[in-house]
């Protein structure tokens, strides 16, 4: 399941100059990229298979909500014990194990015969999902120069809107099919997952973790890979005192300097997830075919538009999250989901036309894609000492999915309870909240080494 440790000197794909070699960061952090792309695949697939499914089992509203929530229960499992996996096997290792879970789930995802048979699968889909949503942006991060670490981090949100994104192409076309089309769906996850397996052997060991464990030699040959033998030596001595300063009782994740970063990272994940963003991305087909009277295409088209916005919208955040920093994007995506959402509310109380309420729905996410998306993943890799950033990010990451697994579990029953203009008045109160809570709240990190933020919090 493991592969073999990674060379003490990184592959010759690209020359390590004096300042290092741009092209092999950007290698490694697309590469790792992948687990994202199959992290949005995953939970977005479910979005138009969901409509053939429900047909074919004959499903009810609660067991529709289980069919579609059964992978993120998975992820909470799996982020729960990917940070202390990770902290002990390391970053590449757990990543190549997540990388063939999600090979297997999707292949088992393609072939039930009962409901039961299709959660079993598509929670094994949720433990890799769990285990990449945390181990992604945290290797990335750890192998990132401080001036495009932001950038490189939502490199991994790129990912996954592309992931989300190639789902709606793929539920589009593969719609024709039929029925059973959703097999067809869940089976086409397999072929980006091997891919990913390969490309893992590629890739280093995270120099970061390489030095809590005492392997010098192969750290420092990543960080002058990375970043040019001068400030190779200079950051891998950084990172030595750093570790020094974190023994004892420095490496408890529950002391009193990690309490607000803890705080944060929590706060940030869950409202990330209780704004209502999946309530989109995974019943958006069932939202245009139910409650609009659009025909099952027609709803996976849309759907496939929206997920082009998502990714514009992180393509923007991209190239500016380094330039204008985490917290002005955060800010103006959360204040723009207020609004937006709000809209909505009115617009789906006057009974506007289906594509007001399309567009309406378009700026809600391309604002979540600006900021929200990336920016609370960017926060929670950045803000925790080397010593138990792995664990504090794990317990982050599973707020994150316990979250998002209360919201889509709830959905259709809050629809059911409240309406649609509810449900999304719900949403936009949440929004508006989380704008108070970040300029309140969240620092600056942008431009920072991780050991600079580290000791910010002494």
């Amino acid at each position: 399941m493991l592969p073999p440790a990674a060379p003490s000197s990184p592959p010759r794909t690209a020359a390590a100059g004096p300042a290092g070699s741009a092209s092999y960061v950007y290698l490694i952090a697309t590469v790792a990229a992948l687990g994202g792309l199959l992290f949005g695949f995953d939970t977005a697939i479910i979005n138009g298979a969901l409509v053939f499914l429900k047909k074919d089992f004959g499903l009810t509203d609660s067991q529709t909500e289980l069919a579609a929530s059964a992978i993120l229960f998975g992820a909470v499992a799996g982020a729960a014990v990917a940070g202390w996996l990770t902290d002990r096997y390391g970053r590449r290792r757990l990543l190549f194990g997540a990388a063939l879970l999600f090979t297997l789930s999707a292949l088992a995802a393609a072939i039930p015969r009962t409901l039961t048979e299709f959660v079993v699968a598509r929670l094994a889909g949720g433990l890799a999902i769990g285990v990449a949503s945390l181990l992604v942006p945290l290797y990335i991060a750890e192998i990132s120069p401080a001036h495009i670490r932001g950038k490189l981090v939502t490199l991994n949100q790129l990912a996954i809107v592309t992931g989300i994104l190639l789902a709606y192409v793929a539920s589009y076309y593969l719609a024709d099919l039929g029925l059973a089309s959703w097999r067809w769906m869940f089976a086409s996850a397999a072929a980006p997952s091997v891919l990913f397996m390969g490309t893992l052997l590629l890739v280093p060991e995270s120099p970061r973790w390489l030095l809590g464990q005492g392997r010098e030699a192969e750290a420092l040959g990543t960080l002058t890979r990375l970043n040019g033998p001068v400030a190779a030596a200079a950051e891998a001595e950084e990172i030595q005192a750093a570790l020094v300063a974190e023994q004892g009782e420095a490496a408890d994740l529950y002391q009193p300097r990690l309490r607000q970063p803890l705080r944060i990272a929590v706060v940030l994940a869950v409202l990330q997830q209780i704004t209502g963003i999946n309530t989109i991305l995974y019943y958006g087909s069932v939202i245009f075919t139910e409650y609009n009277g659009q025909s099952a295409a027609s709803a996976i088209g849309a759907n496939a538009l929206i997920g082009g916005i998502n990714f514009v919208g992180t393509v923007i955040a991209l190239f500016v999250i380094d330039r204008v920093g985490r917290k002005p994007l955060l800010l103006f995506a959360s204040g723009g989901m207020a609004l937006a959402l709000g809209a909505l509310v009115v617009a789906l109380q006057l009974h506007a036309p289906g594509p007001l309420l399309l567009g309406l729905i378009m700026l809600y996410v391309a604002c979540f894609a600006v900021g929200l998306g990336p920016g609370v993943w960017v926060v929670i890799t950045e803000i925790f000492p080397n010593a138990v950033r792995g664990r504090a990010a794990s317990l982050a990451t599973v707020a994150l999915w316990i979250a998002c697994t209360l919201i889509s579990y709830t959905f259709l029953s809050l629809v059911n309870a409240a309406g649609l203009a509810g449900a999304f008045g719900l949403y936009a109160v949440l929004s508006a909240f989380t704008f108070f809570f970040v300029w309140r709240s969240v620092p600056e990190t942008k431009g920072r080494t991780l050991e600079e933020i580290e000791r910010s919090w002494q």
